[in-house]
């Protein structure tokens, strides 16, 4: 499938995963939406095709707002042919250390503000007869995986409702519905993650600077929108094999996680309650 003259509203288009697919898609010929929170960010990757983009900065959880920017994305092209909900925000701290408050932020970004928008959308895809939405969760909305429970908690939500969905839309109005999971792809997520009062953490994580390139993730996962697979996986290694070991061997699983959870909290131990913990400690200790 061409994404040529396909309408395309991208959230978090301002850097990372986002930001490659909004510049493959325009190399498509696609029209693309972009959204997000900085609007200069937003404006730079659309002055690479001017004509066919519409720069519509938003805040996720601005709800009051979706029926308002859902009109204006409509009105663009009288239609959007594929929604991508991609904004998100990770965590890197342990439940002990961590607030409610960074656990209803991260429930609010990584779950509410994509279904919220879906929902907003969605009648008009119905009514239009066509469509399709597709969500970034992760590898960790599969995989319960230390210092990521609240994020593990939203993504796990999301695969929830965007299956659930799926079977509500596929085949009763032929919208498709693509549920994304990547694994460690080199983007800000972990500089930009919140650690457990609720601040960014401010540096990287090992496995993220040596992941997986923006746009060869990108590749993968317009090609998967494009078969219109129901998981597309963009994890390589042991992420990858994580989320088979979940099907083929969960216990296994568990008892591999569970060690990396123990050496954290060793770390922990030795830091002290409240203390960063970083997730690189598990291969120092």
């Amino acid at each position: 499938m061409s994404y040529a003259s396909r309408v395309v509203w991208i959230t978090g288009a301002s850097s990372g995963i986002g930001e490659a697919l909004a510049k493959a898609l325009l190399e498509q010929g696609a029209e693309v939406i972009l959204s997000g929170r900085r609007a200069e960010a937003l404006q730079a990757v659309a002055d690479l095709a001017p004509e066919r983009t519409l720069v519509l900065p938003f805040e996720t959880t601005d709800y009051a707002r979706l029926p308002e920017l859902v009109e204006q994305a409509w009105s663009w092209r009288g239609r959007v042919d594929l929604l991508i909900n991609n904004a998100g925000i990770s965590q890197r701290s342990l439940a002990l250390d961590t607030s409610f408050s960074v656990y209803r932020q991260l429930i609010e970004v990584d779950y509410l503000a994509p279904l919220a928008l879906t929902q907003e959308l969605l009648p008009r895809m119905v009514e239009q007869g066509s469509g399709q939405v597709a969500v970034v969760s992760s590898v960790a909305g599969k995989v319960g995986t230390a210092l990521r429970t609240g994020y593990c908690g939203a993504k796990h939500a999301v695969v929830g409702y965007f299956e659930a969905l799926r079977a509500e839309v596929e085949e009763a109005y032929g919208i498709g519905v693509s549920i994304i999971l990547p694994g460690s792809v080199r983007t800000d997520i972990a500089r930009n993650a919140l650690e457990g009062a609720g601040t960014a953490r401010g540096r990287s994580d090992t496995n993220i600077d040596n992941g997986i390139d923006p746009e060869d993730a990108a590749k993968t996962i317009l090609d998967g929108l494009a078969a219109r697979e129901h998981d597309i996986v963009v994890a390589e290694g042991m992420e990858q094999g994580a989320l088979q070991l979940r099907t083929a061997d969960p216990e296994k699983l568990f008892m591999i996680t569970s060690k990396e959870g123990a050496r954290l909290a060793k770390v922990r131990a030795e830091l002290g309650a409240g203390a960063s913990v970083d997730p690189d400690a598990v291969n120092r200790h």
